[in-house]
């Protein structure tokens, strides 16, 4: 069977066999690369500006020039006459290459669904959109200039029809004096195009009465969304939303909702329900009374009842000094307690306490810190206001421990791990092993005060100081001792 060679496609410039290598694409036809060239200029071309017109490949400045449009303003640059047909190129002219064909009849749409303009069938091709209806894109400008118009240019008339926004303006915007051609002339021709211009209607809402209870504050009348204007979760008219006393318009910064359920602006407020006396009033530094007794002005302010002892909580939920229900405007807390503001001071001196000063003392009351030392803290020698030995019968009282040594001790595991007794917060010490009385809390071998910098628990359950701790504890033999470099085998 003989060989036959695969068919190439031929170039259509030399009419030679074009390999994949060497190919290029242009209009569907392949070309070499060498000859992948623009006819007239021989300049070599690519895929973004080559153009090509039957089988021929071209430039883009010699394809428009050769088979561009004619004529004024198309030529070697924008704006210059050219008349230029090309003959001189070997090509027809494109007048007499193109002929003119008149415009197909356009098809009519039913009644309501075509262009509003020109009632034809309106494609998505060529769709423009203006109050939902479809323009054709060539129908889309303005009823009086005839300008084009887009999205963003267009203004719909109540005439239902599209204007630009100048012709808007003259026909169906305010007229007066600054509203014309431009701002500040003179413009009062209200029957421009022999039309009226459109008439302002006023509609007084306050006539519009709604029920009871449910409209304006002011006036009753209903309050519509467009006009709602809110203060206390009552709805006014904005027009309404005004001060009682100097009908002074306002907002929602410097409206004062006043205790007879009315508006006020804050200098009426501060008038008529502010303090009043020496430094209050419009201008503070000066005696400012109105010239209203005390007992008037007593009697104009809200009455307040600042005694909450006269709510009583149920037993054991109110404030342990009072009894009274404690809100959480007032609250204070003491070992899970809820406390009255006033009422949180100290039993004995009466002082006004806050969290860093208070002391829960064992008596389920709350005292500052003087006091409690002088009810529950250590006595004797060094112990009390001062460091001073006081005897009140002119006798020195005997030394003796201060740790207690009657009353009832705290459970097991859960008092003082030296004398047994209750470990107020007040006085607690804490180490591995347990809580100490600051008093107990000392080494058990020289019994010298400990705190957290040198204080060692021994596996016995004890806290002891260093020097006693490594005595005990700690290793043993050359060099281990009292002091380093001693031999001791103890």
């Amino acid at each position: 069977m003989p060989f036959k060679p695969v068919e190439n496609p031929k170039c259509p410039k030399c009419e030679k066999s074009v390999y994949a290598a060497e190919e290029r694409v242009a209009g569907g036809y392949k070309y070499h690369k060498s000859c992948f060239k623009c006819g007239m200029c021989s300049k070599m071309l690519d895929s973004t500006n080559c153009a090509e017109h039957e089988k021929e490949l071209y430039c883009k400045n010699c394809h428009a020039r050769k088979y561009g449009p004619k004529g004024y303003g198309f030529g070697g640059g924008a704006g210059c006459l050219s008349m230029d047909t090309g003959s001189h190129l070997g090509g027809d002219p494109i007048m007499n290459r193109v002929p003119l064909t008149p415009p197909k009849a356009m098809s009519k749409a039913p009644d309501g669904e075509g262009c509003p303009r020109c009632g034809g069938f309106v494609y998505a091709a060529e769709q423009m959109l203006a109050r939902g209806r479809a323009f054709h894109k060539s129908c889309f400008k303005c009823a009086d200039c005839k300008k084009g118009l887009d999205s963003i240019l267009c203004c719909e008339g109540p005439d239902k029809d599209i204007y630009c926004k100048v012709c808007y303006g003259k026909r169906f915007g305010p007229k007066g004096y600054g509203y014309g051609q431009g701002g500040g002339t003179l413009q009062s021709d209200c029957y421009a195009d022999f039309e009226q211009a459109p008439k302002t209607t006023v509609i007084d809402t306050a006539k519009i009465k709604a029920p009871p209870g449910q409209g304006c504050p002011r006036c009753g009348g209903v309050v519509f969304a467009a006009e709602e204007v809110l203060a206390k979760g009552r709805p006014w008219h904005r027009k309404c939303f005004k001060c009682k006393d100097c009908t002074k318009t306002l907002d929602s910064i410097i409206a004062c909702d006043g205790p007879d359920k009315d508006v006020y602006c804050k200098t009426c407020y501060g008038k008529k329900w502010g303090p009043h006396g020496y430094g209050f009033a419009c201008g503070s530094g000066f005696l400012q009374t109105d010239g209203l007794t005390e007992d008037q002005i007593s009697n104009a302010r809200p009455f307040y009842n600042p005694d909450t002892t006269s709510i009583k909580a149920p037993e054991g939920q109110g404030c342990p000094r009072c009894g009274g229900m404690v809100f959480a405007a007032e609250q204070q807390l003491a070992k899970g307690t809820m406390w009255h503001k006033k009422c949180f001071n100290c039993a004995e001196c009466h002082r006004p306490l806050d969290s860093m000063l208070a002391c829960d003392g064992p008596d389920k009351e709350i005292h500052c810190r003087a006091c409690y030392g002088k009810l529950f803290g250590p006595k004797g020698f060094g112990f009390g206001h001062t460091p001073t030995l006081v005897c009140a019968d002119a006798t020195a009282p005997a030394l003796h421990s201060a740790r207690p040594n009657s009353g009832q001790k705290a459970p097991e595991g859960q008092g003082c791990r030296r004398c047994g007794y209750a470990v107020y917060a007040a006085e607690q010490m804490i180490s591995k092993n347990g809580v100490w009385h600051k008093r107990c809390f000392a080494c058990c071998e020289c019994s010298r005060s400990l705190d957290s910098t040198n204080l060692n628990d021994a596996p016995n359950g004890e806290i002891y100081c260093r020097g006693c701790y490594a005595k005990f504890y700690g290793p043993k033999g050359v060099g281990f001792g009292l002091g380093a470099g001693t031999l001791t085998m103890a």
